[in-house]
């Protein structure tokens, strides 16, 4: 092949340019940082490039945003259970003081004091949120735990109790000795009343989750039934003022099958028939989603204060407040078909298919069973003080009709009867304070046990943060040894390719110089 001058030009002008390019190549690289600028340049590097981006872009978000805000959820929720803790260990010792035999009005009152503020504080830390979402109501997060006002909704509620649900009280017949004044201490039937008057009975209860629930003419009536179909009965509202008193006509023969609800104490009392059925109701274990042992309570309630807890966080209920029946809204209606129905359980994804439960919810803590168990504590507490100044009262009575033979006796039977009536409320309440050191015990292993799963599901998190720093570490070292170029050894190829570049400009201008002209 005749090789002329015009080939060597040519041949020597592609190869500069190629060198060119690969320093303007170079070049970019200095001034980008990047192997490649346009996928075409190296259609490996940029493909690896998208999936490695894709994955720190997975991992950080994972890192910085989703674990961050798990664990703040989480510190909330485990910063509330601690109050709560502190709360019902305050309860708890409460329930010892109070569990004394013998006890002045001065420690009762106190007692009573603490109780007061203990209830309206177990609460307070229910409607505890996160960044405006309301941390212990389920998938319920723009609505708090708690009624924060007065309001007037009307509630179908119904509780699913088992016979652990049953309990045996006492009550006082004390014979009317709280009523009796200066006006009518001899005047009948205060001036009839006589130690052997006052007596004692055993009382079955149910104790519902609210109190204060409407009268009958304004609610359909309270039912009582059993999913084995067994028992179904219909109770009627009292009060706990009523005459006959209503907690004592319950145990009396003719009733065994009644029930009655005292509206005030949201408290069902029932017979002994009754009675007897429900401790008789046993779960079939060869059903698995439905629990044989389990009788349901439905009731309505209109008026709520502020600090009742919301029903929909606990109960199957229907919000039967407006008047059309198509707007009423129904709340938790698989609770009574299901038995095995899953919590409202916020998740958090957390890595690669991974993700974990953040929140605890109020069935879990904020039992109705802890205001409930203190209202029985603050009842029996009030009934002492009544019957301990009218015993005063009897005192100064006798004092100012000493002169009077047939007064003075009168008084003595009464005061007879009051104290006797003290002597029952005294037994009441040590035997009530015992049993509520178990229950309150109960209530702190709840909160325990939720608290635990918390710190358990925060290592979890923890250990999982852990991983993903690593994964993002080891993600952006490979990212950037696909991606980026290495200073050091981009300058030190840049400067060889100058030199080359330089090199070649300067041996094809000395070659070019010579001609056929040069040799004529």
């Amino acid at each position: 092949m005749r090789i002329t001058t015009k080939v060597i030009q040519n041949n020597t002008r592609m190869n500069i340019n190629n060198n060119k390019v690969l320093q303007d190549k170079l070049s970019n690289q200095m001034g980008t940082q990047k192997k490649i600028n346009r996928p075409s340049e190296d259609p490996i590097v940029a493909i690896r490039a998208l999936r490695l981006r894709t994955n720190v872009s997975q991992v950080t978000q994972y890192y910085e945003k989703n674990i961050p805000d798990a664990q703040s959820w989480m510190q909330i929720t485990e910063d509330a259970l601690s109050s709560v803790t502190e709360v019902i260990t305050d309860m708890k010792d409460q329930c010892q003081k109070g569990s004394s035999e013998k006890l002045t009005s001065s420690d009762r009152n106190t007692i009573l004091d603490a109780l007061k503020s203990l209830k309206e504080e177990v609460y307070a830390t229910g409607n505890a949120d996160y960044a405006g979402r309301s941390v212990f109501t389920g998938y319920r997060t723009d609505s708090t735990l708690k009624f924060t006002k007065a309001e007037t909704k009307t509630y179908s509620i119904t509780e699913q109790l088992e016979s652990n649900a049953v309990d045996t009280i006492k009550r006082i017949d004390t014979a009317g000795v709280e009523n009796i004044t200066d006006a009518n201490f001899d005047s009948t039937p205060a001036s009839s009343i006589q130690e052997a008057a006052v007596k004692e009975y055993d009382v079955y209860r149910i104790r519902l989750a609210y109190k204060n629930l409407d009268d009958e003419t304004a609610t359909v009536a309270p039912t009582i039934t059993s999913v084995d179909g067994s028992i179904s009965a219909t109770a009627t509202i009292a009060s706990k003022t009523d005459t006959p008193d209503p907690y004592i006509e319950i145990t009396q023969p003719g009733n065994e099958d009644k029930c009655v609800l005292i509206k005030e104490t949201g408290e069902l009392l029932i017979g002994k028939n009754l009675y007897e059925k429900i401790m008789n109701l046993q779960d079939d274990e060869t059903t698995t989603n439905i629990n044989e042992g389990e009788f349901r309570i439905t009731y309505e309630k209109s008026n709520w204060v502020v600090g009742d807890l919301k029903p929909e966080h606990y109960f199957a209920c229907t919000d039967k407040t407006d008047a059309d029946p198509a707007n009423h809204i129904v709340y938790n209606a698989a609770y009574l078909t299901d038995i095995n129905r899953e919590k409202q359980a916020i998740e958090y994804d957390v890595g690669m298919n991974q993700a974990i439960r953040v929140n605890t919810t109020a069935d879990e803590v904020f039992t109705h069973d802890i205001g409930r168990d203190v209202d029985d504590l603050i009842n029996v507490l009030e009934e002492i003080n009544v019957i301990e100044n009218k015993i005063t009262d009897i005192k100064g009575l006798v004092e100012k009709n000493s002169n009077d033979a047939a007064k003075t006796a009168t008084l003595r039977d009464q005061l007879e009867a009051a104290q006797k009536a003290l002597t029952y409320l005294n037994e009441k309440r040590q035997k009530l304070f015992e049993g509520n050191i178990t229950n309150m015990q109960k209530h702190l292993d709840n909160v325990n046990y939720a608290t635990t799963r918390c710190g358990t599901r925060m290592k979890k998190l923890e250990l999982i943060e852990n991983r993903l720093m690593s994964q993002k570490t080891s993600f952006e070292e490979l990212q950037s040894e696909n991606e980026n170029v290495d200073l050091s050894d981009a300058a030190i190829e840049l400067q060889g390719a100058n030199m080359a570049y330089e090199a070649a400009l300067m041996a094809t201008g000395k070659i070019l110089q010579t001609s056929l002209v040069n040799y004529l």
